[in-house]
């Protein structure tokens, strides 16, 4: 993912659902396809909220990782 570009980023850390989920699918609308949002969220349910909601919406998953509490998404906007 190294030569991934970082369109938007959204922080939703120490928000609890539904807002992480709120907050991503108002900031993917504002994004043309192909834009990147990188999502940061403390909330440990967006770890299935976010790729159930990228199958749900047509957006690609890139990657997801944690560390210390703290989820990273890449998400790409596809439609």
């Amino acid at each position: 993912m190294s030569d991934m570009t970082i369109t938007s980023v959204l922080d939703t850390s120490g928000k609890c659902c539904p807002m992480p989920m709120v907050e991503t699918n108002k900031a993917i609308k504002g994004l043309a396809v192909g834009d990147v949002l990188h999502i940061i969220a403390t909330d440990v349910g967006t770890r299935k909220d976010i790729p159930s909601w990228c199958e749900r919406t047509g957006q690609t998953l890139l990657s997801m990782t944690e560390q210390d509490g703290v989820i990273n998404y890449h998400v790409r906007k596809d439609r």
